[in-house]
């Protein structure tokens, strides 16, 4: 499959670059993306909420009144779920959310969301290009050449580029990272994904 590559004004360059079919151009399979992007959002998930039971709380463990004749419920400690400011019941405890994929299956999806984007006609390839200093300015005006300010952007490089990745960081709806960074999650949450040259190489290693 061949793509013409641009230049960051949004213009054709004249060049043509290939993506490989066996990256680009593959049946998507939406399970493995489904699993893919589970893990993903799982891993992301500190775990850390916790729910104080009644054996934890602060309070006395009196029984609080007769067990018969009250007329109402018979009630031990004032700890009990059923009173206010008691423990609660099978609470949240503190957990690990992430779990294991094969690399395989996370290859897969990964190939499943680039060939899905490019059906969509969502990947746009574009000549390296770098600031001399981080300049946000120039980065908006690299948005609108290529015609992506008002969507949500992905841009993929190919090597660290700190200046570009600088001039990018402030941008709400624009993120940059390295081919090596690129997962499903990535692929699919951006609405433009922008291919610089350099990134095509790493992108059919990885």
């Amino acid at each position: 499959m061949k793509v013409s590559v641009l230049d960051i004004h949004g213009k054709e360059t004249g060049r043509k670059v290939e993506l490989s079919d066996a990256v680009f151009a593959v049946e998507p399979n939406d399970h493995a993306i489904y699993l893919d992007v589970k893990q993903h959002l799982a891993n992301k998930r500190q775990g850390t909420h916790k729910a104080k039971e009644r054996a934890e709380i602060k309070g006395s463990t009196r029984k609080i009144k007769k067990q018969k004749g009250t007329g109402t419920a018979r009630a031990g400690s004032i700890k009990s779920p059923v009173f206010r400011g008691g423990g609660r019941v099978f609470g949240p405890r503190p957990r690990n959310y992430s779990f294991k994929l094969n690399k395989g299956l996370k290859k897969l999806a990964r190939r499943s969301a680039l060939s899905s984007q490019v059906n969509d006609n969502n990947i746009l390839v574009v000549e390296d290009f770098n600031f001399e200093t981080p300049n946000t300015k120039k980065f908006i005006s690299v948005l609108q050449g290529l015609g992506v300010e008002n969507k949500k952007t992905l841009f993929v490089l190919g090597d660290t580029n700190k200046n570009v990745y600088l001039s990018s960081r402030n941008l709400k709806r624009a993120k940059t990272i390295t081919n090596s960074g690129l997962s499903t999650y990535e692929v699919l949450n951006a609405n433009k994904i922008i291919l610089l040259e350099s990134s095509l190489e790493g992108i059919n290693q990885i």
